[in-house]
């Protein structure tokens, strides 16, 4: 769920305009997992511009206060979402921490990096939503350390069907400033794209694993 129309369509244009999201439709990208990709993002871009990421902090700070309340403790997902996470856990004057992937193999092995108790509630903020698979992974890393996670915020999502039933298996709340849907529609309307490069880019959402055998 995106926190609403105007929020996301500025959220595609700054995204857009500083090469944190690009599209290629053309010459696609290779992502990690092997899928063949006319989109590539990088929120971590976002932190590179000053007005950007106090945009994207602001943002997200307020949704947080106004959907949630106020949290104990803000975390991030590492790696992409510590810096973003620390600023909107200034912004709101509260406690930082953030969740590993897995835990460290030495020292105390914490997945869990930073102080937190159990008990306490904490809003989780991530800057890009694809499977929705590692975000969930660091959902669950704090529910086993009994603390109540409130629900997810993130910059962007993909918006695959996969995402969105990963989240529903997991009963968490997930909004972001944008999504895929008003990202085509940002660009088509910029003449980033065209309604060609539109009908490719569809395409890919609607069936990304197998997208490169269309």
């Amino acid at each position: 769920m995106i926190f609403n129309k105007s929020t996301a369509k500025k959220t595609a244009e700054l995204l857009l305009q500083i090469n944190a999201i690009k599209l290629s439709p053309r010459e696609p990208f290779t992502w990690a997992s092997g899928w063949k990709s006319p989109i590539y993002c990088d929120n971590r871009v976002v932190l590179s511009f000053p007005p950007i990421r106090n945009y994207v902090r602001e943002k997200m700070a307020k949704h947080i206060e106004r959907h949630y309340g106020k949290p104990d403790v803000i975390a991030g997902v590492a790696t992409g979402a510590i810096g973003i996470g620390a600023l909107v856990a200034e912004y709101l004057g509260l406690p930082f921490i953030y969740v590993r992937p897995e835990p460290k193999g030495h020292g105390r092995k914490n997945q869990i990096e930073g102080f937190i108790e159990k008990g306490q509630s904490v809003v989780v903020v991530e800057d890009l939503i694809s499977t929705g698979k590692s975000s969930l992974n660091a959902v669950r890393a704090l529910r086993e350390a009994q603390v109540n996670v409130k629900g997810m915020v993130a910059i962007f999502s993909y918006g695959f069907a996969l995402a969105n039933d990963n989240f529903q298996k997991e009963h968490l709340t997930l909004h972001t400033l944008s999504n895929y849907e008003n990202l085509l529609e940002q660009a088509l309307e910029t003449r980033y794209i065209n309604k060609k490069e539109l009908a490719t880019l569809s395409r890919w959402n609607a069936n990304p694993s197998e997208w490169n055998t269309n």
